[in-house]
């Protein structure tokens, strides 16, 4: 690593992430966006927005977002990190493209990209460098240059990313009645996904079985249970299960389901459960919706004590771990020596998406890996 905080060849990094409505004339149009090419008619939509009307049509991912620039942009300026901080989202203002095209008027030529999503998966970083390769395409039909992205690396196994949910988990535990605190489960949950997109996900050598996908979120559990362990000196009994599952029934996603979880752990007697939510960076609708309001309504059902452990959000640490990220790639791309910073037993996830890693079902260009048409 060099002496200095220096980003070259970088000069900006580009906070991308999925969006959300902002008030109750959003909520439809934000679902056409995302379901786009699906044929989905506007009553179902309206159907899958009651979840956020709930909230009165508004997403927090938004001010979430807003919070993680800020704290991004006061780190680097504390550390004498002079580069700019964007934000653009798949699916709702501030776009995409927009904020690429803002980026090229303002000069920018090669740009970093920080997704909000820590994991290996086709929806999870394939489509987002799927979005990125048709926003510089646009850029492109406007005559413009188009500039040079690269993507962070999965970051779920870095230090800055795991212990703001250990210090998570270890809060909900304190928070329990001291009577089943000691004998309460961990349940680390994700988003699930379909089995085939699971098995597909990460490099070839890695599909089947659940691809990079499960394999990386159990090695998070894992860190984070033996954390938690450590420091309590419980061990606390845990498992992977899964959440915010949507599609057609017919077709096998990734189970068991937080609630039919919280079901069969209150059938064996278990006396409490911490619901870790180690899938998401922040606390979105999937959090709010199907841990903080169906989850929880099933366990209160069940008389069954839980609580719900913190996402990182725009915790410090987080903001401090992405500030490494930027300078350990900035340095790598210089040619000079890096150790990257990675715990677990995975090691450091890969710099450039290989070709094949977390294929479409209709193959599309993607920036920002092995393949891409923007080198």
């Amino acid at each position: 690593m060099r002496d200095a905080l220096d980003a070259t060849p970088y000069d900006a990094l580009l906070l991308l992430s999925f969006g959300g409505p902002e008030g109750p004339d959003d909520v439809v149009p934000f679902l056409e966006n995302v379901t786009r090419g699906r044929g989905i008619p506007k009553e179902r939509l309206k159907e899958v927005g009651q979840h956020y009307f709930l909230f009165g049509g508004v997403s927090p991912i938004n001010d979430q977002n807003r919070a993680l620039l800020d704290a991004l942009r006061k780190d680097f300026a504390g550390h004498g990190l002079d580069l700019p901080v964007y934000w653009g989202n798949r699916n709702w203002a501030p776009y995409l493209t927009d904020t690429l095209r803002e980026m090229v008027a303002d000069g920018r030529r090669r740009i970093l990209v920080l997704a909000t999503s820590a994991y290996a998966s086709y929806s999870g970083c394939r489509q987002y460098r799927e979005n990125l390769a048709d926003a510089l395409a646009a850029l492109e039909t406007e005559g413009l240059e188009p500039p040079r992205v690269d993507k962070l690396r999965h970051y779920f196994n870095h230090p800055g990313f795991v212990e703001p949910m250990v210090e998570g988990v270890l809060r909900s535990l304190a928070d329990l009645p001291e009577d089943v605190r000691d004998g309460a489960h961990l349940a680390f949950s994700t988003h699930s996904i379909p089995l085939t997109a699971a098995d597909a996900s990460g490099p070839v050598e890695e599909h089947g079985d659940g691809g990079a996908y499960v394999k990386q979120h159990l090695d998070t559990a894992r860190l984070v249970a033996d954390a938690v362990r450590e420091r309590t000196g419980v061990d606390h009994p845990w498992q992977l299960v899964y959440q915010s599952r949507s599609g057609a029934p017919h077709i096998p996603w990734l189970e068991p389901d937080i609630c039919d979880h919280l079901e069969e752990r209150h059938a064996a007697g278990v006396p409490a459960v911490v619901m870790a939510p180690i899938g998401f960076v922040s606390d979105h609708m999937e959090v709010l919706y199907d841990l903080d309001t169906e989850a929880t309504a099933k366990a209160r059902e069940l008389g069954l004590p839980v609580r719900r452990s913190a996402t990182v959000g725009a915790d410090p640490r987080f903001a401090a771990a992405i500030r490494e990220l930027v300078l350990e790639r900035a340095a790598a791309e210089s040619g000079l020596e890096v150790t990257p910073c990675a715990l677990g037993a995975l090691g450091a996830s890969h710099d450039l998406c290989p070709v094949g890693c977390c294929p479409a079902r209709a193959p599309k260009p993607a920036a920002a890996g092995a393949d891409s048409p923007y080198a």
